[in-house]
């Protein structure tokens, strides 16, 4: 069921808050809810700060199998049914008097997420937009990366008057009245068809060498960026910055990737998935480099502008490149496949990158990082190679 395309960006609006509500209320809620959450659970800090990691471990689990919940009950009811189930997994994280059931209920939240977040909505984009589907997977990246900005002044104004418990609950309450009813309201009762298809397509056409080339690169690259996204300060100090400064610094990463979406969104009829993640990626070692052997404020300031662009070039890229690899019948199948080592990668980054910052230091930081981006970079020519021979030859 194809969308017109004068209707389509009203729902990509919609689908795009329904995410922000849904990534701002659940794994962004410890960082302002964090302090609070430890200090009643009587545990440290880093093990209230796990909730989120098991989230995205159980996502990356259960991804697979889920696509073919989806392709049985169709995208609607399975995600307005994931939203609710993540309401109930947040109330018991308020509820939590014990650390074992904190956890608990991030592990149902963690089902939740891999019913109504990105590669969840990402399908069910491609099944509406049809041939619209990159731009309006594009533009929903662009938007639905403002979690953060619409929930955490919710959040910390909430606690700050009753508490981290209540704050939670609002989490709650807006899963069930803004993400599930806008699911419901706007995403097919079906899936169109796609159960058939897929299987049939996948079985003689997936192209298993591509899959395993896009795979390793985001999974490499997204070690990289979700491994900066919560220790770049602490990488700005290990490079000399003052902490005001290097809070002041790094809080324009997310101006320049948010710049960098809506330049991909804009010129995403002039180049494909594949170019603009090629540049992207040669873009990112370079960042780095900027910082190996640049010092103070103005290397920072350029790894910032140049690091915002490429890491959020690269986000778009990652889910709209099955678009130009794959059959259109398996666009559900490779996005839930990629989900596993995806998220996995994002779940053991920023402890990952925490430890190295605190032991070796920042230089060895950065230069993993740089060995792990021109990897990525190596896998996703060869993709780009592989992809321009096949056309070629078809």
């Amino acid at each position: 069921m194809h969308q017109s395309r004068f209707r389509l960006p009203l729902i990509v609006a919609a689908l795009a808050l329904a995410q922000a509500v849904c990534w701002g209320m659940t794994f962004n809620l410890p960082a302002i809810t964090g302090g609070a959450m430890a200090e009643a659970l009587d545990v440290p800090y880093f093990v209230v700060m796990m909730g989120p990691t098991v989230m995205l471990v159980v996502m990356a689990l259960i991804a697979v199998p889920l696509l073919q919940v989806f392709q049985r009950l169709g995208m609607r009811l399975v995600m307005t049914a994931s939203a609710g189930l993540g309401a109930i997994g947040l109330a018991i994280v308020a509820l939590a008097m014990w650390p074992w059931a904190f956890f608990v209920g991030w592990v149902i939240v963690g089902a939740a997420g891999a019913g109504m977040l990105t590669t969840a909505v990402q399908i069910a984009i491609a099944e509406l937009a049809g041939p619209y589907a990159r731009r309006a997977i594009g533009a929903l990246m662009v938007f639905g990366g403002l979690g953060t900005t619409l929930c955490w002044p919710l959040l910390g104004a909430l606690q700050a008057a009753y508490g981290w418990r209540a704050a939670t609950m609002l989490g709650a309450a807006a899963l069930l009245l803004v993400a599930a009813p806008i699911y419901w309201r706007l995403l097919a009762k079906r899936s169109g068809g796609t159960a058939t298809t897929v299987k049939n397509e996948t079985d003689g056409q997936f192209d298993w060498t591509a899959f395993g080339l896009l795979a390793f690169s985001t999974a490499a690259n997204g070690i990289v960026t979700w491994g900066f996204s919560l220790t770049i300060i602490t990488l700005f100090e290990g490079r000399g910055l003052e902490h005001g400064t290097a809070i002041l610094i790094a809080s324009f990463i997310g101006v320049a990737a948010l710049s960098a979406r809506l330049v991909d969104f804009v010129a995403s009829h002039r180049w494909n998935s594949l170019a603009t993640g090629l540049m992207a990626g040669a873009g990112l070692p370079v960042s780095f480099a900027i910082l190996i052997f640049g010092k103070g404020e103005l290397a920072a300031g350029a790894f910032v502008a140049l690091y915002g662009l490429t890491s959020g070039v690269l986000a778009v890229a990652r889910s709209t490149i099955p678009l130009d690899l794959f059959p259109a019948a398996a666009y559900a199948r490779a996005s839930s496949m990629l989900a596993l080592p995806l998220n996995l990668s994002f779940a053991c980054a920023p402890p990952l990158f925490a430890a190295i910052l605190a032991g070796p230091g920042s230089d060895v930081a950065l230069w993993i990082s740089t060995a792990l981006s021109l990897a990525a970079l190596a896998a996703l020519a060869l993709l780009v190679l592989r992809h321009k021979s096949r056309l070629a030859g078809s």
